[in-house]
């Protein structure tokens, strides 16, 4: 069974820019590619920050009123030097919040969801950048062919696949069939709840001997 993971739905033609960018050629750049955000890259390709249309409008929001206030927040201060910037490199929000290639796509959403961001840049084990993977780009793994999905469960169930039958329809498994053991049951569902593209699983496998109990065998569905 493949574990799908971020090279596997990332844009590898990242657009990027570099330190010394200027806000205008950010912008140009934000507008020409019809992206929300950018990385910020060294000469070696390692990712410093990101540049977002946010950052980029601190220079409209706070036109004319950059000056720091007394009493006012580290973040709200922060958003006003931005107002003031003229390169990516003190436009950018920094660090980078980044994956490194291989990362699953399970781990890859759940880094998205704690950290608030919409897009993660793809970096390798240097730092370099190698793509980026966005909310939209983890949904492609519901595009697979449900028939894709149905050779993926059956290479995982291995010497049980003779014993369970698999279908599915839209992204939803159903399984059926009888099998020896509860966990056999158990485990081929939760087997299919990992397949990329799984959309939901109706278990129906029924067991002889319900192996959750060790000090005798109790029977479950006949």
């Amino acid at each position: 069974m493949k574990n799908w993971t971020v090279d596997d739905v990332m844009t590898t033609k990242v657009v990027s820019v570099d330190q010394g960018a200027s806000y205008r050629s950010v912008v140009d750049t934000l507008i020409e590619h019809r992206v929300s955000a950018v990385p910020v890259v060294d000469s070696f390709l390692r990712v410093s920050g990101v540049v977002s249309e946010a950052d980029l409008l601190r220079k409209i929001e706070y036109a004319g009123d950059e000056t720091p206030r007394m009493f006012e927040s580290r973040r709200r201060r922060g958003e006003r030097g931005k107002a003031l910037a003229r390169t990516a490199a003190n436009l950018m929000s920094a660090p980078a919040v980044t994956v490194l290639n291989g990362t699953s796509l399970v781990a890859a959403a759940r880094r998205m969801d704690a950290e608030g961001v919409k897009r993660l840049p793809v970096v390798d084990d240097l730092g370099r950048l190698v793509g980026i993977v966005t909310r939209g780009d983890l949904l492609k793994v519901h595009l697979r062919p449900d028939e894709d999905i149905v050779a993926d469960i059956t290479a995982g169930l291995g010497e049980d696949a003779g014993s369970v039958t698999v279908s599915v329809e839209d992204g939803t498994v159903t399984l059926t069939g009888k099998v020896e053991l509860w966990s056999t049951a158990n485990e081929a569902a939760r087997l299919a709840r990992r397949v990329a593209g799984v959309a939901g699983v109706t278990d129906e496998v029924t067991f002889e001997v319900d192996d959750r109990y060790p000090y005798g065998p109790a029977f479950g569905v006949a």
